[in-house]
């Protein structure tokens, strides 16, 4: 086996991890090429204190990790301590203190190695940042899965509600389509009873348009139902002085009068002046409210 002490102290010397000695008395004893590169120490401090150089304090405190390694008798570890070189850039470094003993018992001083760790630091803090965001992306989700739930709560109760109009409008439209069955089953008794009459016999409603139109009045005033329906009565011109009849029929609307009755003078469609009396009566709805007026239409005799 080769003992020679030269080999040793080479391979130390051009060791990529830095190390250095110190002995049991504190004097710097030796410093390998990147460990004198990575903390400017210069030839000339081998042999002096090591409480006299900055790298007994930066980046450690190793005069207490030296102690401590020596009271426990074991290696001692630093992990992930700080060291800025040039340029800014930072580099972390594990810093291990191994006790030297003389044959196991007398001590001779320390080897400090310092292992760079920045990489897998870098990787540590990019997997914590990692587990951060996952972190905070599953709050997130949480967040929206109870704004999810809320929601369908709302959207839930909304739905209730809407059921519970569209029942509610469901029982309108039937009491609605009651009523219209009704209205119309009234209506065409209505026409029907003046369909039957051999007088003139017009509705309006309200606003004086007129509904009905029988042949009657079709045989008085010369004009079709379907040429008058919906159309204002004082605006007809026919052979009746139709705007005389205003006062009569807004006193019938306006529940004065039950019926009234008006003799007028007038032209049928033959060109025969008459006398024409006209009969005025509301037109009462259920609900006692007058919706419109009628009005019968006959030549008087002479």
């Amino acid at each position: 086996m080769n003992n020679d002490p030269r080999l040793r102290d080479q391979a130390l010397e051009e060791s990529p991890i830095p190390h250095i000695v110190a002995t049991a008395g504190g004097i710097l004893a030796g410093a390998n090429a990147r460990a004198r590169e990575l903390f400017s120490i210069n030839i000339k401090d081998l042999g002096r204190p090591l409480k006299d150089l900055e790298i007994c304090y930066r980046p450690a405190e190793l005069r207490a990790l030296i102690e401590q390694a020596h009271a426990e008798r074991r290696s001692v570890m630093l992990t992930s301590v700080e060291r800025r070189i040039a340029h800014g850039e930072i580099l972390f470094l594990d810093v291990v203190v191994t006790p030297l003993f003389e044959n196991g018992q007398k001590p001779l001083g320390a080897a400090v190695s310092f292992i760079d760790v920045t990489r897998a630091t870098r990787v540590e803090e990019e997997l914590q940042r990692a587990h951060e965001e996952v972190q905070a992306a599953n709050e997130v989700l949480q967040t929206t899965n109870d704004e999810l739930k809320s929601s369908n709560e709302e959207l839930e109760t909304m739905n209730e509600a809407l059921q519970s109009t569209n029942a509610g409008l469901q029982t309108v439209n039937e009491e609605l389509r009651i009523h219209s069955d009704e209205l119309n089953h009234r209506n065409a008794l209505l026409r029907s009873v003046l369909a039957s009459l051999s007088a003139g016999a017009v509705v309006v409603d309200s606003n004086l348009a007129v509904l009905m139109w029988n042949h009657g009045a079709e045989d008085l005033w010369g004009l079709r139902a379907d040429e008058v329906r919906g159309k204002g009565l004082l605006n007809l011109d026919i052979g009746l002085p139709v705007a005389e009849l205003r006062t009569v029929i807004h006193s019938c609307l306006a529940g004065d009068a039950v019926r009234q009755e008006v003799m007028l003078d007038a032209v049928n469609r033959r060109g025969k002046n008459i006398k024409c009396r006209v009969t005025c009566s509301p037109l009462v709805a259920g609900s006692k409210q007058r919706e419109g007026v009628i009005l019968m239409m006959e030549e008087a005799a002479g």
